[in-house]
């Protein structure tokens, strides 16, 4: 039986943009498991009023019961415990530990990565969103979006040196977790993920090599994440 996964899009429902929902789809694919998208929408709270909660991803297992998990890290731990005999996300305790550090530093990837982008998100999401997307983002921020608008090269030179980690690692070997991609590939890959189905900035060169593992992961599992409209 399939799994579902919640999982947020614009108005067109091929283009899926959460880099939290991101990683979850290519762990159940890395772990095999049948899923079916629930694409749904900033203001579709009711729709995943079950998790009493308000954020996807939020998967519910029909293999068990019909279980509901929600959070990206909660929900590969889940996939792991649950289903031991498949693939396995993290390939040992000691990488899944290692993994932590990589979700630490991606997320402040992620913090450098929207203020480049925002206003080409709110441009893009289904406008019935836009009105919650402005006023929350306004919120947390401080400023209007209008604010985000102009981007400068310095805010691109900057993120591209913020990623020369990345880059380093996978100038050595073809993935994150070495010769094969595990979840730490997939946190960091959602986050490029991300950007290319909502904004049409130039983040990568396609002389880097942060390009280059980039479209590898696009590949990846019959190429889902190709499949997804993008920008680049």
């Amino acid at each position: 039986m399939a799994i579902k996964l919640y999982d947020l899009v614009t108005a067109e429902e091929n283009r899926a943009f959460s880099p939290f929902c991101w990683r979850i789809r290519m762990a159940l694919a890395h772990k095999n498991l049948e899923v079916k998208i629930i694409p749904w929408r900033l203001t579709e709270k009711e729709a995943i009023a079950f998790s009493n909660q308000g954020k996807v991803p939020v998967i519910v297992d029909a293999n068990k019961g019909d279980k509901v998990v929600y959070d990206s890290w909660n929900i590969a731990n889940y996939l792991e415990e649950t289903y031991p005999d498949k693939p396995s996300l993290f390939g040992s305790a000691e990488a899944k530990a290692q993994t932590i550090f990589v979700d630490a530093w991606n997320n402040s990837l992620f913090g450098v990565l929207v203020p480049i982008i925002l206003y080409d998100v709110f441009e893009n999401i289904d406008p019935k969103d836009q009105p919650y997307f402005r006023e929350s983002r306004e919120s947390v921020f401080g400023k209007s979006l209008e604010e985000f608008k102009d981007v400068t090269e310095d805010q691109i030179n900057n993120f591209r040196t913020f990623i020369e980690p990345l880059r380093n690692t996978i100038s050595q070997q073809p993935f994150l977790a070495g010769e094969k991609p595990n979840y730490a590939d997939y946190l960091v890959f959602s986050n490029f993920q991300f950007a290319r189905a909502m904004s049409p900035k130039k983040l990568l060169e396609t002389s880097d090599p942060v390009h280059t593992w980039r479209e590898k992961m696009l590949d990846l599992f019959d190429a889902i994440g190709r499949k997804n409209l993008g920008f680049n």
